[in-house]
């Protein structure tokens, strides 16, 4: 699900990739939908700890998750600095996305009534957040990110999020 990878020259001591789930095939079933819902499961250790140090990163950085205009000026300061840097000196823009999409999660995860959660679907296996075990909405934040870094989107968290939290609002 994720649209970017890791880039060339990563070292070895990075966390591991989430194994990819596989979903069942739908063959010749006389359920059309089986191979289209996703695979809901719950986080382990990895997935835990790619969060924290994500969340740990942003905070030295001094952006509040809480905080949707923060957030959305942290990854405009980043992206401005990314795409004004020379080509061969730009910093890995997939560790940008990956911080400020765990930044964009756990901000729904603590302020709607979505989870985080791995999430398998036909696109692949990722980070998500999700209503319980149901995975009937799903939001995959690296999406979010991701296609916005490439169009060179600024400005769009407070809108775009902000509009998930509203309609996810905690009761």
């Amino acid at each position: 699900m994720a649209w970017f990878g890791r880039g060339r020259g990563d070292s070895d001591t990075e966390a591991p990739e989430p194994k990819e789930r596989t979903l069942p095939d739908a063959g010749d079933t006389l359920d059309p939908g089986a191979s289209l819902r996703p695979i809901v499961e719950p986080l382990g250790d990895a997935e835990r700890d790619r969060i924290a140090a994500a969340l740990a990163s942003l905070t030295a950085d001094g952006v509040d998750v809480d905080d949707l205009d923060s957030l959305s000026a942290g990854l405009d300061r980043e992206y401005a600095a990314w795409s004004a840097a020379p080509e061969d000196g730009r910093p890995d823009h997939a560790a940008i996305v990956e911080r400020y999409a765990v930044g964009i999660g756990e901000h729904l995860d603590r302020h709607t009534d979505l989870d985080w959660q791995v999430v398998t679907d036909v696109f692949g296996t990722d980070l998500a957040l999700t209503e319980g075990f149901k995975g009937s909405f799903v939001v995959v934040p690296h999406n979010l990110v991701a296609g916005r870094w490439m169009r060179g989107e600024t400005g769009w968290i407070p809108a775009v999020v902000g509009h998930i939290v509203r309609r996810r609002t905690r009761h």
